[in-house]
């Protein structure tokens, strides 16, 4: 059996390299997983690649399977689908997305990979993290039927945010960005998309994930009295400015956190991180979600590719990464 695989590592800010992996044999418990696919997740990973997670959020922000410190030298990334080529006698065969970061092969316990319904293609599955990251928002926010809702932000995850609130009942939803290229993901997600001047004010929950301060003030505008934010953006180390005079007290306005690292208090008792990364997966079925990857490239490009991501040159919602067929 074949146990070298190679890995994308962070160097150092702005720059990576691929680094060969010698692998040790799948013990019990454990299974040897060969990648499929993996997908940028283009907002954290663009923090990361550039040195701006915080001191004092290194522990926060640590991935599962993350190797080194940051700033760098560092392996990250949480979007892996792969096939189990040895370990568990069940899960051999099967195609299985786990919290990996780029890497060919690896090995991981039994515990920490999910399989992939026979419903979900495996091109599609890399975005299991970022639907269970919109599957959390919307928990926190707890939407009525009824609803007027604003989407601030169409990126990877916002675009997730506003496909799952549109197979709700009776909700007017609105995906809100600047970048009015993001009109036809809305189209496709079954959503209006409007720019900020354009949004439709009153809303009753709007949820921000353009990680921008005029986008976290926009969302703020919209609201009708006793309306909530959900704040979804990481900044960082950028310092971000609110206003928080004006008509904030007066309408007795909401800005709620929401952080996929916790299961929100009213659904402790009915779900586990296992059970809601399978209900992401299970949401997955729907073909409206192959919008949300817009470009991808081999594992081998990937050190040229992932600065290019980071500074705009290569826009992009998910960005998927294919590996060779041998691993």
């Amino acid at each position: 059996m074949d146990l070298t695989a190679h890995a994308f590592w962070l160097l150092r800010p702005g720059e990576g390299e691929l680094r060969p992996v010698r692998l040790t044999p799948p013990g019990p418990g454990e299974v040897l997983v060969r990648t499929l696919f993996s997908g940028v997740s283009r907002g954290t990973e663009t923090l990361v690649f550039h040195g701006a997670v915080p001191a004092n959020q290194h522990d926060l922000m640590r991935a599962p399977f993350q190797e080194g410190e940051f700033p760098a030298p560092v392996k990250y990334g949480y979007l892996n689908v792969g096939v189990v080529e040895a370990g568990e006698p069940g899960l051999v065969g099967r195609t299985v997305f786990s919290l990996y970061p780029h890497q060919t092969r690896y090995v991981v316990p039994a515990t920490a990979v999910t399989v992939v319904p026979d419903s979900v293609p495996a091109e599609r599955a890399v975005l299991a993290g970022t639907v269970e990251t919109a599957v959390n928002a919307v928990w926190d926010a707890a939407p009525l039927l009824g609803d007027r809702i604003a989407v601030i932000g169409a990126g990877m995850v916002g675009s997730s945010v506003a496909a799952v609130l549109a197979k709700f009942p009776g909700v007017r939803v609105q995906l809100v960005d600047v970048d009015k290229s993001r009109a036809a993901v809305a189209s496709a997600l079954g959503v209006e998309f409007v720019t900020p001047e354009e949004a439709a004010d009153g809303c009753d929950l709007v949820v921000h994930a353009s990680a921008t301060p005029a986008g976290l003030t926009r969302a703020l505008e919209l609201l009708t009295p006793e309306g909530t934010v959900v704040e979804l953006s990481w900044y960082g180390d950028k310092q971000v400015s609110v206003p928080l005079g004006e008509f904030f007290h007066s309408r007795r306005l909401v800005v709620r956190s929401s952080q996929v690292g916790t299961i929100p208090a009213a659904r402790r008792g009915r779900h586990t991180f296992a059970s809601r990364l399978a209900l992401s997966l299970d949401l997955l079925a729907d073909p409206v979600f192959d919008a949300l990857i817009t470009g991808s490239s081999e594992f081998a490009d990937l050190p040229s590719v992932m600065p290019r991501l980071a500074d705009g040159r290569l826009p992009a919602l998910c960005h998927r990464i294919v590996y060779p067929s041998g691993g």
